[in-house]
């Protein structure tokens, strides 16, 4: 057989001769330049054939015949390899289909494995750009971070030497807040801290105004609150303002209990607490999923939406039941209707206010929350006492400045004056001695007077309470009321009555309510002292008393009037004869 095979072997083109197109070995398999060892897959021992190039143009369509080293023909390879697709296939998939798989070459598994290489670090090659990329970016942003960092640096640099700037500077927030600090550390420790050569009023007018400009008030408002309050409490102060007070509902007795009521609204979606333990009625509301003054709880008149800070006048008013009470500016009607709560509905309460217009919210409120023992009148307050007296207590909530609800009224930062507090402290003034004449000292149960405002300045609160107890027969006497700081018995080059020490001030940054100001009065006697005693009864009058009539005739600053006196008397005398004549006439 083996005879035989090479001899139809050497007829087909043997070393010498050539093989017929389409029958060689290597046909239709190897491209273009590429050597044919090893892929023919062909030989016979130790001979070893080479396709011819005219081989390589044409492809074979039939079964190929393959020698094995023993001489076998081995058939069926071709067959498989035609199957799969074309040459480029098959090159590409070269031993993937043959069962007898050759190994490449050296140089192909040295020429792959540089390539994979080159695969491999060219991805790497390019991850290591990404990172170092990311890093770029990442140190282009610390670049920036540092870069505002050494300013930050400076400025604490500025603020910890704190030398006072120049008016070169721009005006920025962050920069006059940093500066704000460290100016409070300075003054803090003036004599450690403070810049060679400059004095403390240097520092003070800086921070005055460096936090007019931060917190937006005007210099004389910002002025006044530097003397009221020392610079870290100041701060404190000016912050709270910025922050809106909680809503806070009072419950109305008179209709339901607070807890029936703190179960309805949590019911209804509202987030609520007791507001303290000094109230029984009092709940604070967090949040609420419905509108907390369209409730149906609202509009039956179970509560009312009143600050925390206007339910103290009513309870150091301590109002019992049966008694006649006076508020002399109600309006909007939350300290009435407390007081009628407090009542029982029973007595009587006046309720004035010289606004026409504010009234008529007093009135819906008193009807809604089901007030009875209420009468509402419309008289000028300094006019009350000619309009009608005798009450057992009086509640004067004052017309003020509202310095202390800036945070409900921001324009108060920048629209008062001085006119404005001396306006304000005038009325108040003239309408404290109308509450005071307006009560009955010999009243069993009462003969109170609380006087309140919602300001903090001095000139409208100790100022005026001074000039009360100076004026008639009255005497501070403790609030009843547990928390609160106590009023200035002296401000500035001012000296007040030791006794302001039982009145009460409310801060916003210390108890989170409005700021307000309490004090309370007791009437001992119903005599008006001094220059109104002599209009009165000028028959009871000793001589001893007609000396303080000239310093009212002074402040007036009338001759005229001084002149008069002598007369007045007698003119009176003779009145006081025909009086005494008419009823025997009768």
């Amino acid at each position: 057989r083996c005879r035989a095979a090479k001899r139809r072997l050497g007829a087909g083109g043997g070393p010498a001769g050539r093989r017929p197109p389409g029958t060689g070995a290597g046909a239709g398999r190897e491209p273009a330049g590429q050597s044919a060892r090893g892929r023919s897959g062909f030989s016979d021992g130790n001979s070893k054939w080479l396709a011819p190039a005219k081989a390589k143009k044409t492809q074979s369509k039939g079964n190929h015949v393959e020698l094995s080293s023993d001489g076998e023909v081995e058939e069926g390879n071709w067959e498989m390899e035609e199957e799969d697709g074309s040459s480029e296939e098959m090159v590409d998939d070269y031993g993937a289909s043959s069962s007898e798989e050759e190994e490449l070459l050296p140089i192909e598994k040295a020429a792959l494995k540089q390539k994979s290489d080159s695969e491999d670090d060219s991805e790497e090659e390019e991850e290591e750009e990404e990172e170092e990329e990311a890093e770029e970016t990442s140190r282009q942003k610390m670049g920036q971070k540092e870069k505002e960092n050494p300013d930050l640096q400076l400025n604490l640099d500025i603020d910890e030497q704190f030398k006072l700037p120049t008016n070169e500077e721009p005006p920025d927030l962050h920069v006059i807040h940093q500066r704000i600090k460290g100016n409070l550390e300075v003054l803090q420790d003036f004599v450690v801290k403070r810049e060679e050569g400059r004095t403390r009023q240097e520092y003070l007018a800086l921070l005055r105004r460096d936090m007019a400009a931060y917190y937006s008030y005007s210099d004389f408002l910002l002025t006044k609150l530097m003397d009221i309050f020392p610079l870290p409490e100041l701060i404190n102060f000016l912050e709270a303002n910025e922050v809106p007070r909680p809503v806070t509902i009072r419950t109305n007795t008179l209709k339901t209990r607070r807890r029936d009521l703190a179960q309805a609204l949590i019911n209804r979606g509202v987030n609520l607490d007791p507001l303290g333990k000094w109230s029984k009625t009092g709940l604070v509301i967090y949040d609420s999923s419905v509108p907390i003054g369209a409730t149906p709880e609202y509009l039956a008149g179970h509560y009312m939406l009143q600050g925390a800070s206007s339910l103290l006048p009513v309870m150091a008013l301590a109002p019992q039941e049966n008694e006649r009470i006076l508020d002399m500016c109600c309006a909007p009607g939350g300290k009435t209707s407390y007081i009628a709560q407090l009542m029982k509905n029973t007595g009587m309460i006046l309720a004035n206010d010289s606004n026409a217009e504010r009234l008529r919210s007093v009135v819906g409120n008193l009807h809604r929350l089901g007030v009875t023992n209420a009468v509402v009148s419309n008289c000028d307050g300094r006019q009350f006492p000619k309009v009608l007296g005798g009450f057992d207590r009086v509640l004067l909530d004052a017309p003020c400045s509202g310095t202390g609800v800036i945070s409900k009224d921001p324009a108060v930062k920048t629209n008062k004056d001085e006119k404005d507090i001396l306006r304000c402290a005038h009325l108040q003034k003239e309408l404290i001695l109308s509450a005071i004449d307006s009560v009955n000292a010999a009243s069993e149960t009462g003969g109170y007077i609380v006087y309140c405002t919602c300001s903090i300045m001095v000139e409208e609160n100790e100022w005026v309470v001074d000039y009360a107890l100076k004026k008639r027969n009255v005497r501070l006497v403790a609030t009843g009321l547990d928390f609160g700081k106590e009023g200035f018995t002296r401000f500035k080059d001012r000296r007040f009555h030791p006794s302001l020490k039982s009145t009460r001030r409310f801060y916003p940054h210390t108890h989170n309510m409005d700021g307000f100001f309490i004090a309370k009065f007791k009437k001992f006697s119903n005599a008006i002292p001094q220059a109104q005693k002599e209009v009165a009864a000028p028959s009871a009058v000793p001589d001893t008393v007609a000396q303080p009539p000239p310093k009212k005739k002074k402040l007036e600053g009338s001759k005229a009037d001084k002149e008069q006196k002598p007369p007045q008397p007698a003119l009176k005398k003779k009145h006081s004869l025909q009086s005494q004549r008419r009823p025997l006439k009768a």
